[in-house]
């Protein structure tokens, strides 16, 4: 079998909570040597989010610190910070989230690294940016759903905002780093120099928006809350069936067709209220009147079928244990197991130098020794 993608690679991981250890880990996964940076009291702040808690530490922690090293420094000893130095001028790629400044007054910023380490590929992770302003503003992900936009269009229209039920931001933010940062890695194969990588959660949040920040930069709406409806497609949303919820998508007029032929309602293809996307995005409320009472007549896994048979996307609202269930039915393998830490399997299935979890997430300090051997403290 092939070297990993990152084989070589090493990263120091300065970073924290999730975005940052999201992405670290992702490069982990992709075979990079990644030796995260704990401070000696308690280490990351997720080893200690929680419930719930198994024997190897918070569940939080561990979905996001597999194919890692852990090494404890106190970035306030004077000896530490030398050898918290060292590792970056070593390595490959830096990966930081303290605030804006904090990591210059420490001597670990950016353009002291890269003067002695020209090649770095370093990379800033912030909450909103490197401004004077936004250096003071804290960032968690809730705070960035609710400033960025994406509460006030999540929810029912009568209802409060509410946050997405996981943590998307920092998730997005930790993928866009990523995805920087192999483009960096390969420009400097290229050309042989590094480069700063700077990526903010706001940012990212509002890169999240999609087709809502669209529709507000090109034609000036401001969206709301519309629940589980979609603001340019109908239908397109749940429906209670007789025994609960499941969700349709339709696409098009012709997957349109197809759903009134499921529900023997042949008739609402044609009328004109309903005939064209633009049409039933104007009588979505009657449409979805007309469909509430066809779906009252059966289970919604009977809906759910009788849809997918016609072609006509369809699904139930699963739970997370139900989705995992789902996933392995369809042949996905979506758990990953080591040293009896499981992990959702890392969703990038490379065919030559595929992804794999060669270490779990590493107790507190657990690598100190070996690494400060190797650099020399």
């Amino acid at each position: 079998m092939a070297a990993p993608a990152l084989d070589g690679i090493l990263v120091a991981d300065l970073s924290r909570v999730l975005a940052g250890p999201l992405c670290t880990m992702s490069l982990g996964d992709l075979g990079a040597d990644v030796i995260k940076v704990e401070r000696p009291d308690g280490g990351d702040d997720t080893r200690a989010w929680g419930p719930p808690f198994v024997e190897e530490g918070s569940t939080y922690y561990l979905g996001l610190n597999r194919n890692k090293r852990s090494v404890t420094l106190d970035l306030k000893d004077p000896a530490d910070v030398a050898l918290a130095r060292e590792l970056c001028v070593r390595a490959d790629v830096v990966v930081e989230s303290f605030r804006p400044g904090t990591s210059d007054r420490l001597g670990l910023g950016y353009d002291e690294i890269a003067r002695a380490n020209p090649g770095v590929v370093y990379c800033s992770i912030s909450a909103f940016g490197s401004g004077e302003r936004a250096a003071a503003l804290p960032g968690y992900d809730l705070l960035l759903q609710a400033m960025s936009g994406l509460m006030s269009v999540t929810g029912e229209p009568d209802g409060r905002p509410l946050k997405v039920g996981a943590a998307l931001i920092d998730m997005i933010c930790g993928l866009f780093a990523t995805n920087a940062i192999l483009a960096a890695l390969h420009a400097r194969h290229r050309d042989g120099r590094g480069q700063r990588v700077e990526v903010s959660l706001m940012d990212s949040a509002l890169a999240s928006l999609l087709n809502q920040a669209s529709a507000h930069l090109n034609a000036g709406v401001v969206p709301g809350r519309m629940g589980n409806r979609h603001p340019s497609i109908a239908p397109y949303e749940t429906f209670a069936a007789a025994d609960g919820d499941f969700a349709v998508a339709v696409g098009n007029d012709a997957i349109f067709g197809r759903l009134c032929a499921v529900v023997e309602r042949s008739e609402l293809a044609g009328d004109e209220r309903f005939a064209t996307n633009a049409a039933r995005m104007e009588h979505r409320d009657e449409l979805a009147a007309e469909l509430e009472a066809a779906f009252a007549t059966a289970p919604a896994d009977d809906w759910v079928r009788r849809l997918g048979d016609a072609g006509v996307p369809a699904g139930p609202i699963n739970d997370v244990a139900q989705a995992f269930a789902f996933a392995a039915e369809l042949g996905l393998e979506p758990v990953d197991e080591t040293d009896r830490v499981r992990t959702v399997r890392s969703p990038l299935r490379l065919g030559a130098t595929p992804a794999a979890v060669s270490r779990r997430p590493p107790r507190l300090g657990e690598h100190s020794d070996e690494i400060r051997r190797w650099l020399g403290g």
